[in-house]
């Protein structure tokens, strides 16, 4: 018998139907994020094809199911809770033709020792600062900002900044936690930019930033299989930035390809008087490096292989091999140089950064809230010791020895530096390039990431970012293959402002080869 329903009962059936189909039908798929360039990200919104507010939307959800859930890898420590307005806003400028820059509506992550004057904290991983809030943005937030940028998160990192303890995991805060690999998720991401290495390989964001006092911005580049740039000291400010060391700190991009580098290293140059080092790049800076992305940037370059940065390991060495013949075949030069830091000098770093970072440590607490129970070096150990979190895997024996130290005004801290700096540049990587006639020299980046563990702390293998941390030099490393299910990455690097040129041979090597592959979130 055929049923017959009123005019009422039927739009109720319709009204349900529709809630069904609507209810059973997928999220939205984020996946088209994967991989994406900026370049890529600015033509979608140039055609209609995504607002601002659907990219940034997009990888929150990114965040929130393969960060948070899915892989659990930890990465991020805090999300922007106004990241939807401010993309909604720039949406609004967009459409009215004001374009802020070449980062307009492009997501940003930033490490989380970089000061934002927003709701989220600065905290850099430390339990004591899990509510600072500071109020003025850093040099690097406020360029982004001016740049259009929508910074929607901040990034785990090794506590911080991995200048804490004798024994420690990178990638582990007490705030955050441990962060994991994306690649395989039992493998240590490497520190102390740790969360931003992450973020960036697992396509939490377009760009994010971190920061460097040795190796804590090529190493989980090299860790996480992407494009990571430690700039001349001096060339990015480091105001608002908890610091380490005023001679070896600075900030630079980690992206996934050497051109979203190379857009977003021009937006964060300039001279800022809060910040002295950046006098001294006053005529050496660009605010547009593109110009040397240059598939041909190899051809004619004469480049040192430095030999004694091998051996750790004979995959990465057969790696280093294959990356050799390439640039030759791309017409560069390839020479080899044995040029080892001497002991003395590493030992003066290490020295030099106890005094830095008591000093800096000590301004930069001094500067924050009554919301902030510590404002010393001094009370920052003692707030750790009665901390249920702070000690619980690793010692604090670093701060204690850099909390013995006198001042900066030192005679012996005047002395280490001076030796330091003179044997590192003039008659180190100066001395060695002037002999050779060389535009760059090349090293392996580091080894496969270790598995992590919070017993025995970090097992790395080798690594070259020495030679560009102590000089204060600039280095990019690009990704050279995979050993295994893990990739490593060769590193460039030079002498003082010598950005434009590596970018070049960077940008070719990376062109050439195309080495670089998304992560599988593999379980072992």
């Amino acid at each position: 018998m055929k049923r017959k329903y009123s005019k009422a009962g039927t739009v109720i059936i319709l009204f349900v139907l529709l809630t069904t189909l609507y209810s059973c039908k997928p999220e939205k798929d984020s996946s088209y994020l994967e991989e994406m360039t900026v370049y890529e990200l600015q033509k979608g919104y140039r055609e209609g094809k995504f607002t601002i507010r659907d990219v940034v939307e997009d990888y929150l959800k990114r965040i929130e199911s393969i960060d948070k859930n899915g892989p659990e890898l930890n990465s991020v420590i805090c999300v922007n809770p106004h990241a939807i307005k401010i993309a909604e806003e720039l949406d609004k400028e967009m459409s009215e033709g004001k374009i802020r820059g070449p980062l307009h509506g492009i997501p940003v992550i930033l490490k989380d020792n970089i000061d934002t004057r927003d709701s989220m904290p600065t905290t850099a991983g430390a339990t004591v600062l899990r509510n600072s809030y500071v109020k003025k943005d850093s040099w690097v937030a406020k360029k982004l900002r001016e740049a259009g940028a929508v910074i929607i998160a901040k990034s785990n990192l090794s506590e911080w900044a991995n200048f804490r303890a004798n024994l420690s995991s990178s990638g582990w805060s007490g705030v955050g936690g441990q962060t994991k690999n994306p690649y395989i998720t039992d493998r240590n991401p490497c520190g102390s930019s740790s969360g931003s290495g992450v973020a960036v390989s697992a396509s939490l964001c377009a760009i994010a930033i971190g920061t460097e006092t040795n190796g804590s911005i090529v190493c989980p580049s090299n860790n996480n299989g992407i494009v990571g740039l430690k700039p001349t000291v001096g060339l990015i400010s480091r105001s608002g930035i908890i610091p380490i060391s005023f001679t070896q700190d600075t900030p630079g991009p980690m992206g996934r390809c050497v051109e979203d580098i190379a857009i977003t290293l021009g937006l964060l140059t300039g001279i800022d008087s809060a910040d002295s080092k950046t006098f001294a790049s006053e005529g050496k800076f660009m605010t547009d490096y593109t110009k040397h992305l240059k598939k041909e940037g190899l051809k004619g370059k004469r480049i040192g292989l430095i030999t004694n940065v091998s051996g750790f390991h004979f995959k990465v060495d057969s790696l280093m091999k294959a990356a050799v013949m390439f640039m030759k075949s791309a017409g560069a030069e390839v020479v080899e140089i044995s040029y080892p830091i001497p002991r003395e000098i590493n030992a003066a770093s290490f020295q030099v950064m106890l005094y830095e970072f008591k000093d800096g440590l000590n301004k930069y607490l001094a500067t924050l809230d009554s919301s902030v129970h510590v404002k010393s070096l001094a009370e920052l150990i003692e707030y750790n010791k009665k901390d249920s979190v702070e000690l619980r895997y690793f010692d604090q024996q670093l701060l204690v020895m850099a909390q013995e130290k006198g001042d900066i005004n030192s005679p012996e801290y005047i002395e280490l530096l001076g030796e330091m700096l003179k044997g590192i540049r003039e008659e180190g990587i100066d001395k060695v390039m002037d002999q050779n006639k060389l535009d760059a020299l090349i090293a392996p980046t580091g080894a496969p990431a270790w598995k992590t563990d919070l017993i025995n702390g970090d097992n790395f293998l080798g690594s070259s970012s020495s030679y560009a941390a102590i000089s204060g030099y600039p280095a990019i490393t690009v990704p050279m293959g995979f050993i295994d299910k893990m990739p490593v990455g060769i590193s460039f690097f030079g002498r003082a402002w010598s950005e434009p040129l590596l970018i070049e041979i960077a940008y070719s090597y990376e062109q050439g080869t195309k080495h670089r592959r998304s992560p599988q979130y593999l379980d072992k």
